[in-house]
């Protein structure tokens, strides 16, 4: 059988129809579905993973968080994030994340569940015994320095300009000499 191309799509074409396999061309009513994020409060945030600062909308609704995108009304990433970033959603909503501090014992195998408030008088109680250890008033010359090498610190870079001065001013209140960020490292 010798056929043309044209007459192969006419042949298609009149089998489809009559196999009503065939495609309608009545107008099709399409509804959208309400947004995801309708109602929610959207709150921005940084993303903690690395020293960019790439701008993250947090939708949340009744005190739970319901979506992550990135900002595009951000100079940084406009709107785009990485796969880290783009996954920040399920650090938020995950079973498995940890809800309560733990805390393991020197010299033991076993970590325990803890309260919040036991764990922060345990970071507070450390942090004094190992600034009364190691405080230094004056240094070898007799000049005053005021300072604790005993204590070093790594900031965040998901901290903003205002909370890392904040944190700068505690950290040097208490004498810490060794303060470094993750965005300089």
């Amino acid at each position: 059988m010798d056929v043309s191309r044209r007459g192969f799509l006419k042949i298609s074409g009149a089998v489809l129809a009559a196999s009503g396999l065939g495609i309608s061309l009545r107008p099709v009513s399409a509804y959208a579905q309400p947004l995801k994020i309708k109602y929610a409060k959207e709150t921005t945030t940084i993303c903690p993973y690395c020293s960019v600062g790439c701008s993250i909308i947090v939708s949340t609704r009744d005190g739970k968080v319901i979506n992550t995108e990135g900002d595009p009304d951000s100079p940084i990433n406009r709107g785009s994030l990485c796969s880290k970033g783009g996954s920040i959603y399920q650090m938020a909503v995950n079973k498995n994340r940890l809800t309560k501090p733990l805390y393991r014992a020197p010299y033991a195998t076993e970590w325990k569940e803890v309260e919040w408030e036991w764990a922060f008088e345990k970071i507070a109680e450390n942090i004094k015994r190992s600034r009364d250890a190691s405080f230094k008033a004056t240094n070898d010359k007799g000049e005053a320095v005021n300072r604790t090498e005993g204590i070093a610190s790594v900031g965040s870079a998901a901290l903003d300009l205002e909370e890392c001065f904040t944190y700068q001013k505690f950290l040097r209140g208490l004498g810490l000499v060794y303060i470094e960020n993750q965005a300089r490292i």
